[in-house]
């Protein structure tokens, strides 16, 4: 005999198909909190340097584009006392050499070509440029500032004292007594029409260098390294 329960399984119990609980939505994670913006730089000073000659016009516009904030205050300096000077500003632009580096950071930046000096009647103003040949006979003045120390053979020594500085020296030259030389910034800085100067070829070079105290190595002297060096406001020091 059939058993009238055929639909239905063993036991008489009927299969149901098991539903699957929906998992509950996650929840998204609480993100960290913003790192707090830092405090503002409050104003301060920035001291620079300068021995006469330095030219750091361009570096100065670059430092109140990125510093403005930092006011840079440039201070000139007399070669004779740039290494005292030191003490008294963040950094400076020295002329080579210059004694008692050990507690120093100094770098060389630029070369300058040394040039004569000498009036527009001079006969020496006939040449392009100059030897120190070209000079046997001339007398040359060297000032009690001078930086470059040249040796010209066959020079006539001055009858008088040397001048005090390179302005008075040139004077000395426009009024028609012999010829200094100088680096090249120095006879642009002390220009004047009655004088002209001519590259001295074969002359000896000034080199002007940044320089500062080791232990006041700030992140605005580092700051104003980078400037000197070439880097872009986002590179890296």
């Amino acid at each position: 005999m059939a058993n009238g329960s055929g639909s239905r399984g063993r036991g008489g119990a009927s299969r149901r198909p098991s539903r699957t609980k929906a998992a509950a939505p996650s929840r998204p994670k609480p993100r960290p909190p913003a790192p707090a913006p830092p405090p503002p730089e409050g104003p301060r000073d920035f001291v620079l340097g300068a021995v006469p000659g330095a030219t750091p016009g361009k570096w100065i516009g670059l430092w109140r584009e990125r510093m403005p904030h930092v006011s840079l205050e440039l201070r000139p300096i007399p070669v004779e006392g740039q290494r005292r000077e030191l003490d008294e500003v963040d950094a400076a632009l020295v002329r080579l050499p210059i004694p008692d580096t050990d507690d120093l950071h100094v770098i060389p930046l630029y070369d300058e070509q040394p040039v004569v000096v000498m009036s527009v009647d001079s006969a020496l103003t006939a040449a392009d440029e100059l030897d120190p040949a070209d000079l046997a006979g001339e007398v040359v003045i060297v000032p009690a500032d001078d930086v470059l120390r040249a040796q010209i053979p066959d020079a006539v020594p001055p009858a008088f004292d040397p001048p005090a500085d390179t302005a008075e020296a040139i004077a000395t030259v426009a009024a028609g007594v012999g010829v200094v030389v100088v680096p090249m910034s120095l006879a642009r800085a002390h220009q004047r029409r009655d004088v002209e100067f001519r590259i001295l070829r074969g002359g000896p070079v000034s080199t002007v260098a940044l320089a500062w105290l080791r232990e006041k190595t700030t992140p605005d002297v580092e700051a104003f390294v980078g400037i000197v060096r070439g880097r872009t406001a986002r590179s890296s020091r």
